[in-house]
């Protein structure tokens, strides 16, 4: 199961302490959002190695200020600490493009 991260805290840990993340940026009153979840659990299954991590705009405001988002959902993928890939909307094919061009 992909961890919702709560505090700007453990989201700057968890980007440091990972050799790759990808961030899920979601709220939980959007349709799309819901819908690309179960593809994100398989993704983290299958993507050994890479760590996914959730996100919630409305309770996490000052992460979701912090990394400028302004669309949901958004995934962005950080390797070694920097950021390397954005997807915005649920576009599976091109969350999985990032991860692969990233790894």
């Amino acid at each position: 199961m992909v961890k919702q991260v709560d505090s700007k805290a453990e989201f700057d840990s968890t980007i440091k302490d990972n050799k790759m993340v990808v961030v899920d940026f979601f709220a939980t009153w959007c349709g799309p959002c819901k819908m690309i979840a179960p593809k994100i659990e398989e993704m983290e299954k299958e993507y050994s190695g890479v760590v996914f991590i959730k996100v919630d705009v409305d309770e996490n405001e000052e992460t979701a200020a912090a990394c400028e988002i302004s669309a949901m959902p958004t995934f962005h993928i950080y390797k070694d600490g920097a950021k390397v890939g954005e997807v915005v909307g649920a576009n599976e094919k091109a969350i999985r493009d990032e991860i692969q061009k990233n790894q």
